[in-house]
């Protein structure tokens, strides 16, 4: 009986930041944890929603090209789907994706001072979190991952709410509806 409560209220709380994160002032309602342990999504745990801090900056990569079904994308050093979010602001320094919307939209950090990079051709930089962590840009854009996106080649939150969309190499937002 607790495990299903727990799943649904899960499931509820998802749908509050997803929703949170279609509207239009840009914020929504402070998630209950830290949005400084928000991290790429954990690929080696069963747990979907789990995360690790370090898991990109480790591999020495943080972007580099992977193949979808619609066509190369960009993704982090264990081939996951990354995302840019249409309510940021081209080089503004800051993520319009706040509180809620981190949750189900983590950003993708690094510690390098210099974002490293294999075949992806757009300027890549980073912003600093309201918590002091590197996020890393694409273009002056902020990058996140989708936490539905649970193994490499997933792109589960292409086209979500209309607001997020795939990056391609050159930094470009891929507005193709997924496959």
């Amino acid at each position: 009986m607790k495990k299903h409560l727990g799943t649904g209220l899960t499931i509820l709380a998802l749908t509050a930041a997803l929703a949170g994160c279609a509207g239009g002032s840009g914020t929504t309602p402070a998630a209950s944890t830290p949005a400084a342990t928000t991290a790429a999504p954990a690929t080696t745990s069963a747990d979907p929603t789990a995360t690790s801090s370090a898991s990109t900056a480790a591999a020495g990569v943080d972007l580099m090209i992977g193949s979808s079904s619609l066509g190369d994308i960009v993704v982090d050093s264990k081939g996951m789907s990354l995302y840019y979010f249409t309510k940021d602001v081209k080089d503004s320094g800051t993520s319009a994706c706040t509180g809620g919307c981190l949750t189900a939209w983590p950003p993708l950090l690094t510690t390098a001072d210099e974002p490293k990079v294999e075949g992806v051709t757009g300027t890549v930089g980073t912003i600093t979190t309201p918590e002091g962590a590197k996020q890393v840009t694409l273009n002056g854009m902020p990058l996140y991952y989708f936490q539905k996106d649970t193994k490499a080649g997933d792109i589960l939150g292409q086209g979500v709410n209309d607001v997020w969309y795939l990056a391609d190499p050159a930094g470009e937002m891929i507005k193709t509806a997924a496959k």
